[in-house]
């Protein structure tokens, strides 16, 4: 509990929602904690972001609202007994909390129902099962219609907020770099063959936790990177092959990272490895480069995807027409994904709320395309925005075999060549980045991430 911003932070915060909503109140459910095996034996708990964000308190069993046209903000919860004190110790009581937040009035939790009955009520979309019971209980409706009730009003003031970073949480997000970039260097150290997959996840989630809260998502880290989101670690790491690791961390106040970098193990690129990922990184960096307030996202994951078919087509995977090829998304086959999200509080921000509303408004809309499609973030850069910067390049076995019996782009794609690279596997590289007033910073420490470098770091 010692990890609180001044209460002055949620207190402007909960001011700027007021300014932006019109009539009703806004219910705030807190995270429960969840049991992994049985009732005492729970998983790590992990409080909700917007909660967090708005009312700082990383504890379970705790709800609160701000009342807009009465003005007032309450916040709901039971104080502990002497059953809880034997097993926990002595604990802030619920006004103590309250004012380590800025929040006046407190109430038991049991009075939560009343106090919002016969109101016009706003909530976000719930994804806790127990908080869609509760939910479901508070407000009469089926747990299957919570979605579609939950506030529009209330998830596009919340994206307005929160996608514009505040100074103190950009100092977090790079304190969660650091730990990200160390937890990177780590891994990066011990990519020698006969090293299991299972041993470097560890080694990741350890230094995350000997810094921080733990990871930020389950540790990526596989040599089967053509899987995108691969979390097997079943694996011994051998000569010749390419360790794709995404990980990130988060920091104390839960704040997150986000890199990815592809190994070769034992520190030697062969041939064809270094092509390939010198396309990637040239998508990366020039991506990066190219990033400043009033674009839109989408076109520099195209601009991305222009860079990664031009390269192959150097390579002969690809040919005719490149900039058509992106048009119609040839290249989807070899870069199936969109090139980033936001990142802050979560490492893909907000998506609890709704992809579409966190990366897409009335300005632009998601595309349908295969590929483009998996884009989460297409809409105008803004100043304090943190963003993930992650093109790849990926031959998937099946994908390669459904495209190439349907014939598909067949003007574009040289499946021969392509079977040459069947079992290549897949790269990612993955930067997270601020946008800056006319340009932009990337965030942490430098991670090694050139051939040169790389080698020299697994190798050191």
């Amino acid at each position: 509990m010692n990890n609180l911003f001044n209460p002055s932070v949620y207190q402007s915060r909960r001011a700027k929602l007021v300014a932006e909503m019109k009539s009703g109140v806004a219910l705030f459910l807190g995270n429960h904690e969840l049991p992994m095996s049985y009732k005492a034996n729970t998983f790590p708990f992990r409080q909700d972001s917007s909660f967090l964000y708005f009312f700082g308190l990383s504890l379970p069993n705790l709800a609160a609202i701000i009342d807009f046209d009465e003005n007032r903000e309450i916040l709901f919860g039971d104080d502990i007994d002497i059953d809880d004190i034997i097993w926990m110790g002595v604990q802030p009581s619920m006004q103590e909390l309250g004012e380590r937040v800025g929040v006046k009035e407190v109430r038991p939790f049991s009075e939560l129902k009343k106090y919002i009955q016969g109101r016009e009520l706003h909530f976000l979309p719930p994804y806790q099962a127990e908080n869609k019971i509760l939910l479901s209980n508070l407000t009469g409706e089926s747990v299957e219609k919570l979605g579609e009730l939950s506030s529009v009003p209330l998830i596009q003031a919340i994206v307005k907020l929160r996608s514009k970073k505040e100074a103190i949480e950009i100092e977090q997000i790079e304190e969660a770099c650091k730990i990200g970039v160390l937890m990177h260097e780590t891994i990066m150290k011990s990519c020698k063959s006969g090293v299991s997959e299972q041993y470097l996840a560890g080694l990741a989630e350890g230094v995350t936790l000997s810094y921080g809260k733990g990871v930020s998502f389950p540790v990526i880290l596989s040599q089967r990177g053509e899987v995108l989101h691969n979390h097997r670690h079943d694996g011994i790491l051998k000569k010749g092959n390419l360790l794709l690791v995404d990980a990130g961390a988060e920091n104390n106040f839960r704040y997150t990272s986000d890199y990815t970098r592809t190994l070769p193990v034992d520190g030697v690129f062969e041939t064809k490895q270094r092509e390939i990922y010198e396309i990637v990184l040239r998508a990366n960096t020039e991506a990066i480069a190219s990033l400043k307030p009033d674009i839109y996202y989408r076109d520099v994951h195209l601009f991305a995807s222009q860079i990664i078919a031009e390269g192959l087509k150097e390579l002969g995977l690809m040919k005719g027409d490149i900039q058509e090829a992106v048009k119609v998304g040839a290249h989807a086959l070899f870069f199936p994904h969109g090139l980033g999200h936001q990142m802050g509080l979560d490492v893909h921000d907000m998506e609890n709320l709704g992809e579409n509303f966190v990366g897409y408004d009335d300005t632009i809309s998601r595309s349908k395309q295969f590929g483009l499609s998996a884009l989460r973030m297409g809409r105008k850069l803004q100043e304090g925005f943190v963003i993930t910067v992650e093109p790849g390049i990926y031959f998937i076995p099946d994908l390669i075999d459904i495209w190439k019996k349907e014939r598909k782009f067949e003007q574009f794609i040289n499946y021969a060549k392509v079977e040459e690279y069947r079992d290549f596997g897949g790269i990612r590289i993955e930067d997270d980045v601020l946008i800056t007033g006319n340009s932009l910073r990337v965030l942490g420490p430098p991670l090694a991430k050139t051939v040169d470098e790389l080698q020299k770091m697994i190798c050191s």
